[in-house]
């Protein structure tokens, strides 16, 4: 099968407090996020990043919480943080998602990698 190397996602903001898919598996497809690129919108506030990868439920997306939660990041006032795993970390399953959260103000995600089809 090809591989499309492409930005899995454009950038995505997620609202203060918020939880949010932002890659969702098709079907029949591999989906290799290889980067994860966070910026606080804030100018003034430390806020708190969460990535998660989470299975599906019966193949519907499932819940974002502590036992799917890979990453959690501080990322002060108007910074931008890059997260490169060593190796990809594969999606592969129908309505398997990568979520992400805030903390207390908006932040912007971006997911770069590569899919299967």
């Amino acid at each position: 099968m090809a591989l499309a190397r492409t930005d899995l996602t454009a950038v995505t903001q997620i609202g203060m407090a918020s939880t949010q898919a932002i890659v969702t598996v098709s079907a029949g497809q591999t989906c290799y996020v290889k980067s994860i690129i966070i910026h606080n919108c804030s100018s003034t506030a430390i806020n708190n990043a969460n990535i998660y990868v989470v299975p599906n439920s019966g193949g519907s997306a499932g819940t974002a919480n502590t036992t799917n939660q890979i990453f959690n990041v501080d990322v002060y006032a108007g910074e931008t943080v890059f997260l490169e795993p060593s190796y990809p970390i594969v999606i592969d399953a129908t309505g398997d998602t990568v979520q992400v959260g805030t903390g207390l103000t908006t932040i912007n995600f971006l997911l770069t990698g590569d899919k299967e089809a």
